[in-house]
């Protein structure tokens, strides 16, 4: 009777574990980046597109995508840009500082005194 119990026992144990499922595995949740410094693209309120990628900054239009500006940019602090470009409509060319005020707003003054704000594009 011992056995008869025993092997009851085993087989009830048996069943229950195989009612229970085990837990599904879910994909890890892949973090986006955050974006480093002024890297990526940024828009004025006229909805220029300018572009920092590795040193190098461009200035689109948005209806064409018409190259507007290019030139070079250099990080002088961690909050601090500066970019030396040349206006292709104007041939000019000008040196802009700006201050990184928060991840996603970008505050500019050119070397002519002028002042505008780039807001990141996501």
């Amino acid at each position: 009777m011992k056995v008869k119990g025993s092997l009851a026992l085993i087989a009830a144990a048996a069943m229950l574990t195989a009612c229970v499922s085990s837990p599904q595995t879910r994909p890890t949740p892949v973090a986006q980046q955050q974006p480093q410094g002024v890297e990526g693209s940024w828009v004025d309120p006229n909805g220029i597109v300018s572009t920092f990628q590795a040193g190098t900054f461009n200035t689109h239009s948005t209806d064409s995508n018409t190259l507007l500006a290019k030139g070079t940019y250099t990080q002088s602090a961690p909050n601090l840009v500066e970019i030396n470009m040349t206006s292709i409509v104007r041939q000019k060319q000008s040196r802009v500082n700006c201050a990184l005020v928060s991840m996603s707003q970008l505050n500019c003054t050119a070397d002519s005194g002028s002042q505008f704000s780039l807001t990141r594009k996501i």
